[in-house]
């Protein structure tokens, strides 16, 4: 019965904090969006292109719940080896997701704010915003990796 609260615990780590980081990511794009919708309502499309980026983290979270969840082994017969790389990949997903969102979230915005003021950066934030979803990518492959042990 250990096993399996260490395993689910792994589990809502996967899902639950990419999550949030998410929420908050989109959330600083989206304040930033109605800030710069009272300079210029016609880039709106770009706003909320950038504002939703930060929700990728939250998707690759759940992804890998799907991953770890089609093991089949979630039965009362589940080892402890197996439960620990549960509980791992939600660390690794759990640790790494939120920060790069709600960074991601956060160049987002100074991206909206410029475009909002008249500078065409739409392209160069886009590229700059893919740095920070990088390593939510490797957290993901990571836990993908760990997936693979079970």
């Amino acid at each position: 019965m250990t096993e399996l609260f260490i395993a689910y615990t792994g589990l809502a780590l996967m899902v639950a904090v990419p999550g949030i980081g998410s929420a908050i990511g989109v959330s600083i794009g989206a304040n930033a969006t109605v800030g710069a919708l009272k300079k210029r309502e016609d880039a709106f499309g770009n706003y909320m292109l950038l504002s939703a980026l930060s929700g990728t983290q939250g998707l690759y979270g759940f992804a890998a719940f799907f991953i770890f969840n089609s093991k089949g082994v979630l039965t009362p017969e589940i080892t402890e080896v197996q439960a620990m790389s549960f509980l791992a990949g939600g660390l690794v997903m759990g640790l790494a997701a939120p920060f790069s969102a709600i960074k991601q979230g956060q160049i987002c915005a100074n991206g909206i704010a410029a475009i909002s003021s008249g500078s065409d950066v739409f392209g160069k934030t886009m590229i700059l915003a893919v740095f920070p979803e990088l390593y939510a990518i490797l957290a993901f492959a990571a836990t993908f990796l760990i997936s693979t042990t079970i």
